[in-house]
């Protein structure tokens, strides 16, 4: 997730006394979701492959495609007698933010609305207007189902996905707003038609955080193989610098009190359990390492983590936990990245570094008590002193020394230090969403760039700001850099970018594109379909005027544009579902549309994304539509 450009955004901010409230969406029209039904009943074909047909770039002779989010693709069903049928995909939204919707009660919330530590709304008083302050930013988001579900005026199937929000842009006086509001989780509780697998919304839930001191700019998410939402904190707060302005300003959201900040609360993994009632409960897992958390994935053995990074200078962090299904002990490691080859973004094996073992318990413990000082001493210039060792951090040297004693707390609350310090490869610049393919054993993560920073630390060829996708194979029977056995059999051991999921840099070209657009740039959220043997990658870029939405066979190696976001908005909250009561589901959402429109496009393009979200201010939660019914297809 790159940080926000607020300013392109504030004249339209302004034309804005108040957000209209937008007509809350609903379940697909027949027409947006094509049945796997027919006429004919008796017909037994089955589906005996799928494929996407892709979609070209939206382009100015159809600005409103440019303005929304739009979905020209297709999917297309092979069966069993060898016949073929094409779906047509499209999107629907659950809701965009800034809308009223159901609290499944009497009453209605407002979506991606802001809340402080009692759960109270936090009211925006910058505008002619006060209103509460709502997320123009929903991002990770999970799709599941429980065994008995409880939430009354369900018509057909139950079903419950969890989004969360990372930050809001601005205030209505078009002031940034990052990192000064705590950020707002939901359960939605959807209703799912039987016959054509549409969702709608039913109820909306604010989950209260206050158990876990509030979250902090929460980017990707995953859905645990135990049916839990792992959320995320990104960008840590420095707890070495004096406690910024946003920091206190967060706080006294949260707890009235900008003197109970603490840096070290923040930076973690959450982890959300959705109750059968459509509500949910979260706890902070702070034994996984304080960094960049911007999409972990669990491995099928239910123990392995792997960990994206978003920072710079960051590195890729594994956990292996204790007892399956648990996350509150386990063994931190980071990775040491020895490069075979220095073409494009590289290839090479990986050696892991033990960081240390905790329980959740014992680094909370700590977090609440200690400050950076009592961890460790950072110099901003060389001391000359052979005590402190230089390190790579945020894009500079630092030179560090630890305290005594304080080894746990180092190597849990201070991770990218010590991980430095220690001899990991703090080489990666946004190293975002993780995904694995099972089958295969391989697993997949994005780097959003491969900028200077990386190549020069790496030794790479040249940078390629559009990034790539990297494989990572999995094995068992690895040791660490110590000799000591690393107690998992899903442990990356090599790491290459892959050529047809790796970016091109270009000249600008007429619409301001400065990659190109029929290749990935700056790949951000991934998930994998075990089922479709698909990668999904969803991008963070102001290197294509619009961001896509991509299908990727790893069998026939077939790129597919799926969808295009609102201009200059980032896509994600992806997710992919192989089956709910026999239908498949791809989940995007998208952040901050119209958020740096090239200027050759402002001025037709800026009314539409006015008109289409609100000024702005809105944005997307839904799921593309149209896939068949995955059990069987009559017609």
């Amino acid at each position: 997730m790159n940080a926000p450009n607020t300013l392109s955004r504030r004249n339209a901010l302004k034309l804005v006394a108040g957000l209209p409230m937008l007509p809350l969406a609903g379940a697909s029209a027949a027409t947006d979701l094509l049945a796997a039904g027919g006429a004919n009943n008796n017909d037994s074909r089955t589906v005996t492959a799928l494929r996407f047909e892709g979609m070209a770039a939206p382009s100015p002779a159809d600005p409103a495609a440019m303005a929304s989010t739009t979905v020209k693709s297709s999917m297309v069903a092979t069966l069993s007698d060898g016949s073929t049928r094409t779906y047509a995909l499209g999107y629907q939204p659950f809701f965009l933010t800034g809308t009223q919707v159901s609290d499944g009660h009497v009453g209605t919330v407002l979506a991606g609305g802001c809340f402080d530590i009692r759960n109270r709304p936090i009211i925006d008083h910058s505008g002619v207007a006060p209103r509460q302050f709502f997320s123009d930013c929903p991002d990770g988001s999970s799709l599941l189902t429980l065994p008995k579900p409880t939430v009354p005026g369900i018509k057909g199937h139950t079903v419950f996905a969890v989004v969360q929000f990372e930050y809001t842009s601005m205030d209505l006086a078009g002031a940034s707003a990052y990192g000064l509001l705590p950020s707002p989780i939901a359960v939605l509780t959807l209703d799912q038609d039987p016959a054509t697998g549409a969702l709608s919304l039913v109820k909306y839930h604010n989950v209260d955080t206050s158990a876990a001191h509030g979250l902090w700019v929460t980017c990707g998410a995953s859905l645990s193989p135990w049916n839990t939402h792992l959320s995320s904190e990104e960008y840590e707060p420095d707890a070495t610098l004096p406690a910024p302005a946003y920091l206190a300003q967060f706080s006294t959201h949260l707890f009235g009190n900008a003197a109970t900040a603490r840096a070290y609360h923040y930076g973690h993994l959450p982890e959300v359990t959705v109750m059968s009632d459509g509500t949910g409960t979260i706890k902070k897992h702070y034994c996984l390492g304080r960094i960049s958390h911007e999409l972990v994935q669990v491995m099928p053995d239910e123990r392995t983590v792997l960990m994206g990074d978003d920072a710079t200078n960051g590195a890729l962090f594994m956990f292996v936990a204790d007892v399956a299904r648990q996350l509150g002990a386990g063994t931190l490691y980071v990775a040491q990245w020895t490069l075979k080859s220095t073409a494009m973004g590289g290839a090479g094996t990986l050696r892991w570094v033990r960081l240390g073992h905790a329980t959740s318990a014992q680094i909370e413990a700590l977090a609440d008590t200690l400050n950076a000082a009592d961890i460790v001493d950072v110099k901003t210039t060389d001391p000359k002193d052979a005590a402190y060792t230089a390190i790579a951090y945020n894009g500079k040297t630092q030179w560090v020394r630890f305290v005594a004693g304080k080894v746990l707390a180092a190597a849990f609350l201070e991770t990218h230090r010590y991980a430095a310090f220690k001899g990991g490869s703090m080489v990666f610049t946004k190293m975002e969403g993780t995904a694995v393919n099972a089958k295969d054993k391989v697993a997949y993560s994005a780097m959003s760039g491969i900028r200077a920073a990386m190549q020069a630390a790496a030794g790479l060829d040249q940078k390629i700001e559009a990034g790539a996708v990297y494989a990572l194979n999995l094995k068992g029977g690895q040791a660490d850099t110590d000799g000591a056995t690393v107690d998992s059999a899903w442990v990356p051991v090599d790491m290459g970018a892959m050529p047809e999921l790796t970016g091109e840099d270009m000249a600008t070209d007429a619409l301001g594109n400065k990659a190109v657009v029929d290749k990935i740039a700056q790949p951000d959220n991934l998930k994998f379909s075990e089922k479709l043997r698909t990668l999904f990658i969803g991008e963070d870029t102001s290197l294509h005027v619009n961001n896509f939405l991509w299908a990727y066979n790893v069998d026939t190696k077939l790129l597919s544009r799926l969808l295009s976001c609102p201009v200059a908005a980032e896509s994600t909250g992806l997710h992919a579902v192989d089956d709910i009561n026999g239908f498949a589901y791809v989940m995007s959402n998208f952040q901050h549309a119209g958020d740096g429109i090239p200027a050759g496009l402002e001025a037709t393009l800026r009314p539409l994304v006015h008109a289409n979200y609100g000024g702005g201010c809105s944005a997307a939660v839904g799921y593309l539509t149209g896939m068949p019914k995955s059990a069987a297809v009559r017609g």
